[in-house]
This record gives C-alpha cells, structure tokens and sequence, in this order.
C-alpha cells in the first residue's frame, strides 16, 4: 500500500488566519496582566528588583496621565469649536461685506479680489473650520468678512411688550 497525501492536507492550502484584537492601544487592564505574568515567570534566583518594578509602575502611571491630560484637550478643543460655532451664528440674517482673492492677477502681477456683498443665512462648521453661507449660495471663511451690518431685510428689533399702558387723555376731566 502507497502511502499518499491528500493535497488537501497540505500547508499551502491552507489560509492563514490573523489574530484580531479589539485595539491597538495597551490599556491598565493590559499593563496590569502583563505584569503579573512577569512577576508570575521571573526567575526565583534573580527576581525582579524594587527599583525596575517601580521604574514600571511608574512609567504606567506617566503614561496614564498623558493620556487622560490628551483626552482633556480634545474634549477642549471640541468644546471650544462649539462655542466658536456659538459666537459666529450671531452672524445670522446679517449683512455682510466680503472679499476673495482670486487665482487670477491683474496686469501688474498683483492677485485679483472679488468683493461682494450678502445676508448671511447659515453658519457651519466643515472640516475643522466655520464656513458662512450667504442667501446667494456664497460661502465665505471669516477671514473673508471685511464688514457686518444690519440687514435692510430684517426689521430693527423693537419691544412693546413692557411698556406700560397709557393713561387717557385728561382732558375730560373735570
């Protein structure tokens, strides 16, 4: 009887199947596991000295607080493009004189501008930058912006509502 192998069997069929781990990034838990596998393994006639385990330990916990202090500037940073994004809608149903430099230049070298004028109907926030949007489809940076009015469409703002009632006429009175 021959024996054969099955090329089913054989290595170069079979596929390679990689670990998949939920993250990249070591975490406490991670640390903490592969330091107890190390104390756990150490060699009992050379154990780990005090001073590298707390070389570590300390290590870990520098690493801990940078990455708690990255965490907090970003919340920062987010937090920060929201009150940006707060403080340009004031912008709003606001007239607005603008500026653009053009790819284009004049005959004596210098850029071109294109300047305009419109109300401000939107504000967003695209790709880490606020962007005005005017009620012509212009959009414009607010580097652009070189002058904000009142517009002619929006009425000026005016409050009766606390205004006392008042009195008749006395001329009737006798």
């Amino acid at each position: 009887m021959a024996n054969t192998i099955d090329p089913s069997l054989q290595y170069s069929s079979i596929k390679k199947t990689e670990r998949k781990t939920g993250s990249d990034i070591l975490g406490k838990d991670d640390f903490l596991k592969i330091l107890m596998v190390q104390l756990q393994n150490q060699d009992p006639l050379n154990p780990m000295q005090d001073k590298d385990f707390i070389a570590q330990m300390a290590t870990f916990s520098s690493l801990e607080q940078m990455t708690n202090m990255n965490r907090s500037i970003e919340n920062l940073v987010g937090m920060q493009q929201q009150t940006q994004l707060i403080a340009y809608s004031e912008f709003v149903g606001k007239n607005v004189t603008w500026h653009k430099i053009t790819a284009s230049e004049d005959p004596d070298g210098k850029p071109e501008t294109t300047t305009g004028s419109g109300v401000v109907k939107t504000v967003r926030f695209v790709d880490g930058s606020v962007k005005f949007v005017l009620e012509d489809g212009t959009e414009l940076d607010p580097a652009n912006i070189s002058e904000v009015g009142i517009s002619t469409n929006t009425p000026p703002e005016t409050s009766d509502d606390n205004k006392e009632p008042s009195e008749p006429d006395n001329e009737n009175k006798e």
